[in-house]
């Protein structure tokens, strides 16, 4: 143990150990990018895949590119707000997980006060991107900073955090079609609702990593509501999910690249379903990480079929 990771005040609320912050300001430095997960960029991803499907949609495949710009800043931005008040929420809990004993705050790294700090600033500077949109997508933004406020929260109240979790990642579709058409058409609520289901589906396979820890200490989840159906309901929702997509494509009058698109996303949930078949920790959690692809697949059919059907009409 170096001079300065000397230990304070013992252990705790819960018992873990908490160690001083470190003095330099490289260490410093990293546990600010470890607490934002940018060392963990896999959340960035997931959040950023429904608003690029959005925005492909609402622009006709010609998103203006400043728009596109400030909702991509936005991702990035809002999902690492979101890490830091997700690690405040749990900085009691965090130390009693194998997955997430090393965080900053569960290490002492960080002070509780400064992940809140971090949350407000990129919050505001998510918010001062959206005054460059129009007043009701402006508005709409306040809906997106609140549920990522409360998200975290979720785990102790009720079995399904995910929901508000897919709430969250979602809700740039609805924003998208504001900023894009100031209008929200009805596939794009269901394209929303999709986003929703996804988040249901992965999240419950990165909660069955977590799952024996969650027990000990009652944090709840997806999967453990499910319990031994776990498999059986994260594949209904997949079926959901591609229904819903397959719903959205006709509403948008898209062709057949976007569709062999999701033909391809459903291999890749095949796929996540050979990989959690044993609830094997680590394969669960690879099959959670397999959903960057499932996103990309769904995301490359749409902009091929945008090139290939540019004139393609919505119904």
């Amino acid at each position: 143990m170096s001079s300065h990771e000397t230990k304070i005040g013992g252990r705790g609320d819960l018992g873990v150990a908490v160690t001083a912050r470190p003095a330099s300001w490289r260490e410093r430095l990293d546990a600010y990018y470890r607490l934002v997960r940018l060392n963990r960029p896999i959340g960035i991803f997931l959040l950023m895949w429904p608003a690029l499907w959005a925005l492909w949609l609402a622009g006709d495949g010609h998103p203006p590119w400043q728009i596109a710009l400030i909702f991509v800043s936005g991702v990035v931005l809002m999902r690492s707000a979101g890490c830091a008040i997700n690690d405040f929420a749990d900085r009691k809990l965090d130390g009693h997980v194998a997955r997430t004993n090393t965080r900053p705050l569960a290490q002492g790294v960080i002070a509780p006060i400064e992940a809140v700090a971090v949350f407000l600033i990129l919050s505001l500077v998510s918010f001062g991107l959206v005054l460059l949109l129009n007043w009701q997508t402006v508005a709409m933004s306040v809906v997106a900073v609140t549920l990522a406020m409360i998200y975290p929260f979720m785990k102790r109240f009720t079995h399904v955090p995910q929901m508000f979790l897919g709430m969250a990642f979602g809700w740039a579709v609805p924003m998208a079609f504001m900023a894009i058409q100031e209008s929200i058409p009805f596939y794009a609520w269901v394209l929303f609702l999709s986003a929703v289901v996804w988040a249901l589906i992965y999240d419950t396979e990165y909660a069955m990593v977590d799952r024996e820890d969650d027990l000990k200490i009652g944090i709840k989840s997806t999967a453990i509501l499910f319990g031994r159906y776990d498999r059986l309901i994260v594949a209904l929702l997949q079926l959901l999910m591609l229904a819903l997509m397959v719903w959205v494509g006709l509403a948008a009058g898209r062709g057949l690249a976007y569709f062999v698109g999701l033909a391809v996303a459903a291999g890749l949930s095949g796929y996540q379903q050979w990989l959690i078949r044993d609830r094997e920790p680590a394969r669960c959690f690879i099959a959670f990480l397999n959903n960057n692809y499932f996103g990309m697949a769904v995301f490359i059919g749409l902009v091929i079929d945008y090139l290939l059907e540019p004139t393609a009409t919505a119904v």
